[in-house]
């Protein structure tokens, strides 16, 4: 896994992004357009037109509306030509007005065309537009990794299969297109992070909607099967690893929980041992229910553990329900070591 640099944006990629919901009028500052926006969240900046600079970051993009407007129109002109002045020395990245004002404007893009710095107007109230510049930096500024693996649509999970290569991970998911079911990527899953916490997969642009099969090559998925058998983006729900089977270590009773961990986020793992004759395609898909299953809460390893113990210490099932202190649940289960008979 190799996680790239902090991404950013330029104000001028941002102006011309057809991904924006709003229209953003460039009103002065275009030497400025080049400037990154690394932030992904805005500023509303109102103490710092009264000189309060705590806290304001120039990469950040900052909004001016009605409310920082309307002070700006109660201070007399030298008064707010010096304020304007000293906000627009800190260098911003992209400061947007959203409530039209031709005095106040005017000075505005006096400071922001002697500071090189980007001055444009939305045609929407804050509220709308600050939303939307959110919408967009989400996606271009979202922390972003690669992960050598295949990801998989199976029953709205997104199952994403690491393993050595050659161990059999494109060939599972092949057989799983055969049943119905959608590849997202495969070789390369370019993950980036979204709010609140959760990781989505999607392929590299060249590679979308192909599939690397040995002895037969590269093939089109999407040809092959209509545009039913791809999609372009999901999120991860579990991670599955295919190992050998002499060299798989796993959880034989399904008690233990262990994640792999993306981008800070961790991902519920199961390993699976594959060996020949082995059909991975039908276990995957069993995979994949169990997991919707334990999202509802039905947990069947342990529930069936849990009735083990209470019978163990005589409770009846049906008469009896159990106390957190009568449930002697095992955390784990030993795993099978390596070259034990299975």
């Amino acid at each position: 896994m190799s996680a790239k640099p902090g991404p950013s944006l330029s104000a001028g990629a941002l102006l011309q992004s057809a991904n924006l919901s709003v229209r953003l009028t460039l009103l002065a500052g275009r030497a400025g357009l080049e400037r990154a926006i690394d932030h992904a969240r805005i500023q509303k900046p109102g103490l710092a037109l009264v000189g309060h600079m705590h806290g304001v970051v120039a990469t950040r993009i900052q909004v001016l509306g009605q409310t920082e407007l309307s002070f700006l129109r109660t201070l007399d002109h030298e008064t707010r030509r010096a304020r304007v002045a000293s906000f627009f020395e800190r260098g911003f990245s992209l400061v947007v007005v959203t409530a039209p004002d031709d005095d106040v404007l005017a000075e505005l893009g006096v400071a922001a065309e002697a500071t090189s710095t980007p001055l444009a107007l939305s045609a929407q109230r804050s509220s709308h537009t600050i939303a939307a510049l959110h919408l967009l930096l989400d996606d271009r500024l979202a922390p972003r990794t690669v992960v050598h693996g295949v990801l998989i649509d199976v029953f709205g999970q997104g199952l994403l299969l690491l393993g050595k290569s050659g161990i059999g991970k494109s060939e599972c998911a092949l057989e799983l297109v055969m049943r119905g079911h959608r590849l997202v990527a495969d070789d390369a899953v370019h993950c980036d992070w979204r709010p609140p916490g959760v990781v989505h997969g999607a392929p590299a642009e060249l590679l979308k909607h192909h599939i690397e099969v040995r002895g037969l090559g590269v093939l089109n998925v999407r040809n092959l099967y209509g545009i039913t058998a791809t999609r372009e983006k999901k999120q991860l729900n579990l991670v599955i690893r295919l190992e050998r089977s002499e060299d798989a270590e796993y959880d034989r009773m399904g008690i233990e929980d262990r994640n792999h961990e993306i981008l800070g986020v961790p991902i519920r793992e199961v390993v699976l041992p594959v060996r020949p004759g082995r059909s991975m395609a039908s276990i995957i898909e069993i995979a994949a229910r169990n997991e919707l299953m334990r999202q509802a809460g039905v947990h069947s390893s342990r529930d069936f553990f849990t009735a083990l113990n209470r019978a163990q210490l005589g409770a009846d099932p049906e008469q009896d329900p159990p106390s957190e202190d009568s449930v002697l649940l095992p955390p784990t289960m030993p795993t099978t070591p390596p070259g034990a008979p299975r």
